[in-house]
């Protein structure tokens, strides 16, 4: 069985080797290698064509009574690392800035456990490429990737967080994470002279009043106690000072509790672009794309049993938590089936997630693996 000491070369290796969401293929060879050499005896193993770079693994359980699902995420993001780490990221760039290498070292070892350790219950373990970028999840299972043998009655998940203590297990019941929409709009008027703005259509001027108004799509239209968030990160128009600009293009996030108040941030989004377009006279175009990014709910049954058993185990330190505006593809996962997902305290308070210098606690390794191993085997007795 793989030692404290494995789990961390495993994750180093991951970590020095991070690869884009859909072309995860050195990490997938790499985990495919290290699943190899674990006993075949009960496993199997499911790969698509359409899905190339996720691994499904089954280990049939000696006595079923269902079938438990526990996912990972493998990919990474287009950040260069600023850690100075010896086992830094040698992919130029890009970088295991939200965890995810963590995540698939405690996936490995719980795959190496189980194919020695046969389970009572029949166990998939779903390693999940393109959670940050394109909806992975989601893809799988439109491929087909959950039928039959393969299809989970419940799924549970983890996250890393620097901000909990190395170790800690967080969790609740109901919503832990919110759902994300992508927006992108443009605003195209007339580009011209900065001397002659009569003879101009200024794009620029559009795009800042359509900012400012979305100030208020939260503060006026959702439930306080509910809360939301819209967020313009990307404003890019003009090139030249003296020149009016006649096209500007934003992107942002909008992200919400509930898909009714995604709904209803979204519409009113809509609302105000089509109005400031018509009221500057300018041609829109606007998009949004959600995806795979619904809310994370526990659901009471699954939530129940994590949390029991988590807060009645002395060798695990369990806190329940309030909700996390953060999205997570596996919000489309506990949509389609029971699900729980938790967090993975890090220790590394001085970073947040998708920072180029998060340099989590690596004795949150063993520890997280404790935790679920110990969650698994209590479920599959009850």
């Amino acid at each position: 069985m793989l030692q404290e000491k494995d789990l961390i070369n495993i994750r180093r290796q991951l970590h020095a080797h991070p690869e884009i969401g859909m072309k995860e293929h050195w990490t997938h060879d790499f985990l495919l290698k290290q699943i190899a050499g674990f006993d075949q005896k009960h496993l199997t193993i499911e790969t698509l064509k359409e899905v190339p770079t996720a691994i499904l693994l089954r280990i049939d359980g000696y006595d079923p009574k269902r079938t438990i699902g526990w996912r990972t995420d493998i990919d990474a993001l287009p950040i260069k690392e600023r850690t100075g780490l010896p086992f830094a990221s040698q992919n130029e760039n890009v970088m295991h800035a939200c965890g995810h290498d963590f995540h698939a070292a405690i996936a490995i070892a719980l795959a190496d456990y189980f194919t020695e350790n046969q389970p009572k219950d029949n166990l998939l373990i779903f390693f999940q490429p393109a959670e940050e970028n394109d909806f992975g999840g989601k893809r799988f299972y439109d491929a087909g990737g959950f039928k039959g043998s393969f299809r989970p009655d419940e799924f549970y998940a983890l996250h890393v967080n620097p901000k909990l203590a190395t170790g800690q297990i967080a969790s609740r019941k109901g919503t832990l994470f919110a759902g994300s929409n992508e927006l992108r709009v443009s605003f195209i008027g007339k580009s011209g002279h900065a001397a002659y703005p009569q003879r101009a259509n200024d794009s620029i001027v559009a795009a800042a009043n359509f900012v400012t108004s979305l100030q208020t799509v939260v503060s006026r239209n959702i439930d306080p106690i509910e809360g939301g968030v819209v967020t313009i990160g990307k404003f890019i128009s003009g090139k030249v000072m003296n020149i009016i600009s006649g096209r500007s293009d934003l992107e942002g996030t909008i992200r919400s509790f509930t898909q009714d108040g995604m709904r209803v941030m979204t519409d009113h989004i809509q609302k105000i672009a089509e109005g400031v377009a018509h009221s500057f006279d300018q041609k829109l175009e606007l998009n949004f794309r959600q995806g795979g990014y619904y809310p994370v709910v526990n659901d009471e049954k699954t939530a129940s049993l994590f949390i029991d058993h988590m807060q009645n185990d002395p060798n695990i330190d369990f806190k329940i938590v309030p909700p996390a505006m953060i999205a997570e593809d596996f919000g489309f996962l506990s949509n389609t089936f029971q699900g729980t997902m938790c967090w993975l305290g890090v220790g590394d308070p001085d970073h947040d997630l998708h920072s180029d210098g998060l340099n989590p606690d690596e004795a949150a390794l063993a520890k997280g693996f404790y935790a679920i191993r110990s969650f698994l085997e209590s479920r599959m007795e009850k």
